[in-house]
């Protein structure tokens, strides 16, 4: 039987008793919890969740049930990008599971989640059923107050559903795609432009760094995140785009003041950030 990782985003990261009922509601299908973390900053909590193909379909229609009944968007505020109360809903394939398998879980949690709580999908990734909506900034775009005006264009209307956004819980995106690293870095300054300046220049888009995605956050007066999502660890480690990071702040006279992961991270990932650290080495070569 194959295992699956869910990771699951939910636009709520300020009321623990919420994010503690949605853990609860995933234990109930048999899928496990493996990691959450709750952001107040960007209003969102992300959970890592392993199991079956049953136990994480289930789960993830339990997480949309939530999500609809506690989480109004028409009220939320975040730093965070969203368009929906579970805003993303990502699925891996693990051991003796198949990208195939994963993108069927995806198109049929969407089916679920619309027939039972009328809140639309949108599929990215794998399972996109158009190229352009491979990726999920594509599918995001607006967030949840620009769905309407989305929706108005027929090439933009959801992959299920035939409304623009539940009126609360905005829409789904719903995906399938290989393990994911999120990994954030912040620096000792509040000026966001650094971040944006850092972000663009590091990122694969902008032409930056093989595979990887950034973006920036301010969190406070004296503090401002770069967020990357690293797609392929092995093309781009997690030491090197930290001294990027580094590299580029130093230049622009702000220090960096910590690197922090989130949700669960493959070994394989870790052990050139523990060699390049802890054995006080040369991480890469400066880009």
């Amino acid at each position: 039987m194959g295992l699956f990782e869910l990771v699951p985003n939910l636009s709520e990261g300020r009321r623990d008793e919420v994010v503690t009922e949605a853990v609860r509601a995933v234990e109930a299908t048999g899928a496990r919890v493996l990691h959450r973390t709750s952001d107040p900053v960007h209003h969102r909590s992300v959970l890592t969740i392993a199991g079956d193909e049953r136990s994480v379909l289930d789960a993830a229609v339990a997480l949309a049930e939530i999500a609809v009944r506690h989480i109004d968007l028409r009220v939320h505020r975040g730093e965070h990008p969203r368009m929906g109360a579970l805003d993303v809903l990502p699925f891996v394939p693990l051991r003796d599971a198949t990208m195939d398998q994963a993108v069927a879980l995806a198109h049929e949690a969407g089916r679920r989640i619309w027939e039972r709580l009328r809140v639309p999908c949108h599929f990215y990734g794998e399972a996109a059923r158009s190229p352009e909506r491979r990726s999920l900034a594509v599918v995001r775009r607006g967030g949840f107050e620009a769905l309407a005006e989305r929706f108005a264009d027929p090439a933009q209307r959801p992959d299920v559903g035939d409304v623009p956004a539940h009126p609360t819980a905005g829409a789904t995106a719903i995906g399938a795609r290989k393990i994911l690293i999120a990994f954030n870095v912040e620096l000792a300054t509040g000026e966001i432009e650094i971040a944006r300046s850092i972000a663009r220049t590091l990122r694969e888009r902008d032409g930056g760094l093989r595979t990887l995605r950034a973006m920036a956050f301010r969190l406070a007066d004296d503090r401002v995140q770069v967020s990357f999502n690293v797609t392929d660890h092995r093309a781009t480690p997690l030491p090197r785009i930290m001294e990027a990071v580094r590299l580029l702040a130093a230049e622009r006279g702000v220090a960096v003041l910590r690197g922090e992961l989130i949700g669960m991270t493959p070994l394989a990932a870790l052990e050139p950030a523990a060699f390049a650290y802890l054995r006080a080495v040369p991480a890469w070569p400066s880009p």
